[in-house]
């Protein structure tokens, strides 16, 4: 098998397993389980050993908790928690691309915002939710561990180095992604039990904001999100046609197989990386709220076409920020130099 074919069968089944056995596990949040584990398989690289899978679950409680503190703040002292999350926010992104700890801000954000919202309803419910994090990223390995074995990487390849920027680049791409996220969190604040899906979405689109540039940005930010919702529906129809887990299981490896295939160029594809694994994440935001819905009795498809019509529009919003912004840094750019030459010119 090439090494193309066995990267998408260990992707796409690390990513079922870890869905099934969430879901047998009845844990919280069971859709957390699958996007880490497409999150963290995506890079070919070996899982981490029982050595680091401690480090990380050490490193997701820390940097979740830090949401905790942030908790007393927002209730006595709304104005200065707002100042904080601000700051945060951009230090987490600057983590993320100036130093290449992706996972590591990822989950500082996910803390800053998600925990912190959460605790205002109820810091039982946070601390509930920081044990869904670390459980599911304790799934996602284990499936790690059962799958590559199966189809490991080649003897001896290197390991993808971490993508690192410029320090001016990153300074930038850290305010730009400061500035998508904070809005939501301020709606999410209002209603953080209903909102949840919408800030997930919106950590996704910050942490995508890292790697696109202006013109790319409304298929990965805009397109992406249109795409995670038809991937949702056609989910949810084909799940319908048998209700059981071992069904979900084989879509999700079907869908997955597909959605892999065009990210490591076994298919052919007129969208980059990032546009299919932003879609499929979606996916799973979207799919993971509409089975819990169903399990008690909601109306699915009414609170499907509610969390969409969200998604689109923080989607919209992102693409705007990142348009907007970028066009001020062009004029910024073009001022300096017209007058770094008129300097040079009154010099000579």
């Amino acid at each position: 098998m090439s090494i193309g074919a066995r990267r998408v069968f260990r992707l796409s089944l690390t990513v079922a397993l870890a869905l099934v056995i969430a879901y047998a596990m009845a844990s919280p949040l069971p859709h957390l389980a699958p996007i880490f584990a497409w999150l963290l398989t995506m890079e070919p690289k070996k899982p981490l050993g029982l050595k680091g899978l401690l480090v990380l679950v050490a490193v997701t409680a820390l940097t979740t908790g830090t949401g905790l503190l942030i908790i007393p703040l927002l209730s006595d002292y709304p104005a200065t928690a707002i100042l904080v999350v601000l700051v945060a926010l951009f230090f987490s992104t600057y983590i993320s691309v100036s130093l290449g700890q992706v996972t590591v801000g990822m989950l500082l954000t996910i803390g800053i915002t998600l925990i912190s919202a959460v605790g205002t309803v109820s810091f039982v419910a946070a601390t509930a939710v920081i044990n869904a994090l670390v459980l599911a990223i304790v799934i996602s390995i284990l499936c790690q561990w059962l799958v590559y074995p199966l189809f490991p990487e080649d003897p001896g390849s290197p390991e993808p180095p971490a993508e690192k920027v410029a320090n001016e680049h990153a300074l930038w791409i850290s305010l730009r992604t400061t500035l998508i996220v904070i809005p939501v969190y301020l709606v999410y604040l209002t209603n953080p039990m209903m909102y949840t899906a919408l800030m997930l979405k919106s950590v996704s689109l910050g942490q995508q904001s890292t790697v696109v540039d202006t013109k790319a940005a409304a298929k990965v930010l805009l397109g992406s999100t249109l795409m995670g919702g038809v991937l949702a529906i056609l989910f949810w129809f084909a799940l319908k046609l048998n209700v059981s887990l071992w069904m979900f299981f084989l879509w999700m490896l079907l869908i997955g197989i597909g959605v892999a295939a065009k990210i490591y160029g076994l298919r052919a594809s007129k969208y980059s990386v990032d546009f299919w694994s932003t879609a499929l994440v979606t996916m799973l935001i979207l799919l993971g709220p509409a089975v819990a819905d169903s399990a008690n009795g909601k109306d699915v498809y009414q609170a499907f076409a509610v969390r969409m019509s969200l998604l689109v529009a923080v989607a919209l919003y992102a693409w705007m920020t990142v348009l907007a912004l970028d066009q001020l840094r062009a004029r910024l750019r073009k001022t300096s130099t017209r007058l770094a030459a008129r300097s040079a010119t009154t010099t000579g």
